[in-house]
């Protein structure tokens, strides 16, 4: 990791690599059929290994703002959290509620599974288009919302991809309005 923001004391923004993480779990923004796919999705896959994908292929896919829970194998982390995130369709197809259910619901696991350190990609702003602002502003606050109401995760990190995503991260903060 290169650079660090703290957002709140409980959630920070990076700009590294999601799959060298040595913490309880990172969260994969999967496609729904789990088997694997391109950016942050095959990155996992492949650094996990084909026992990610056999698990993955028990679980009969993810519908999108859903989220499911698996072995991380070689991974450094002990769990991966998939989530299908939306494509972006010009904000008409419920895809900021669609989002914001994919952290509830990667974060509903961690308290079930009492996780306390997970770390998020930039869900659905790659391929799927998400504008990478306006899903900042739905990880932090959701996020945030939730760690006031929650035991689990203790931590959050946001894994940003390059330098320009961990900026938008750190004007983020800025309109949290979240700060504990």
């Amino acid at each position: 990791m290169r650079v660090m923001t703290l957002i709140s004391k409980k959630i920070e923004a990076v700009q590294g690599d999601i799959t060298t993480l040595e913490i309880d779990a990172i969260v994969n923004a999967a496609n729904t059929s789990l088997l694997g796919g391109g950016g942050v999705d095959g990155a996992i896959h492949r650094a996990a290994g084909p026992e990610l994908l056999r698990e993955c292929r028990t679980l009969g896919g993810c519908p999108t703002g859903e989220a499911k829970i698996t072995k991380a194998y070689k991974l450094p982390s002990r769990y991966v959290v998939h989530t299908a995130g939306p494509v972006w369709r010009g904000g008409k197809k419920e895809e900021d509620t669609l989002l914001k259910n994919c952290y509830l619901n990667s974060l509903s696991l961690c308290q079930q599974n009492k996780i306390k350190t997970i770390a998020f990609p930039g869900i659905s702003t790659g391929v799927y288009r998400f504008p990478k602002e306006r899903a900042a502003q739905i990880a932090v606050t959701t996020v945030s919302g939730f760690l006031k109401n929650n035991t689990f995760p203790k931590k959050v990190i946001f894994v940003c991809f390059s330098d320009q995503d961990l900026l938008i991260y750190q004007k983020t903060r800025n309109y949290s309005g979240n700060h504990g």
